[in-house]
């Protein structure tokens, strides 16, 4: 029987994308100047949350410096500050940081995780390493069971998501809403410096897209 803790198990082994895997363990061995006393991850990642969460989000892959680094998703770079801060000001988490694996957060009624599991170089995984890790991805659509709530960051998340699903004619727009019957999928730009420091994306509707959320669960 497959469990979530099985999937983690494949994950973190997976080797299946020649480029990435040797990708994170360059980085890995390497690292930065500001992290050199770290001991890096450098491996992919599994999701991470509530089993029972009403909320699931998607975002693209792990960073080179962030999830790479610290060995979980969304933790110790600016898109997760972004993402905790959002989640634990609308209920989600205890706490509005992500900094490490043993840093006390605890996610409530949410569940994370991506689309690619190893940090791609300049962030852009290729199209057959999605297709690769978009099964990981399936997979947990299945164990993630009381899910009403699909919020995808960034078009790729999107597109895939609904690729998964088999679902045609979506289209991404920041904040827009689709009611697929089962769930509700909500579309958002990825949190990313390129889109909160270029205004591209803001805090108030950043917010808005975590209130509209609450509305739906609540």
């Amino acid at each position: 029987m497959y469990t979530l803790d099985n999937l983690t198990a494949r994950i973190i082994t997976c080797k299946k994308c020649p480029r990435l895997a040797k990708y994170i363990r360059t980085i890995a061995k390497e690292k930065v100047r500001r992290y050199n006393d770290w001991k890096y991850w450098g491996r992919p990642l599994p999701g991470f949350g509530d089993p029972y969460a009403n909320l699931l989000v998607i975002g693209l892959a792990p960073a080179a410096h962030g999830g790479n680094r610290t060995g979980r998703m969304f933790t110790g770079d600016s898109s997760g500050d972004w993402l905790m801060r959002a989640l634990h000001e609308s209920g989600f988490a205890n706490q509005y940081t992500s900094e490490k694996k043993d840093d006390g957060l605890i996610l409530k009624n949410v569940y994370i995780t991506a689309i690619v599991r190893c940090a791609p170089p300049k962030n852009k995984p290729v199209t057959y390493e999605i297709e690769n890790c978009s099964r990981y991805l399936a997979e947990e659509l299945k164990l993630l069971k009381n899910v009403k709530v699909v919020l995808t960051l960034g078009t790729l998340a999107f597109n895939t998501y609904a690729s998964l699903r088999k679902i045609k004619g979506l289209k991404f727009i920041h904040a827009a809403s689709y009611d697929l019957t089962d769930i509700i999928l909500i579309a958002s730009y990825h949190p990313s410096r390129q889109n909160t420091q270029t205004g591209r994306l803001k805090w108030n509707e950043w917010i808005d897209v975590f209130r509209k959320i609450n509305d739906v669960i609540n």
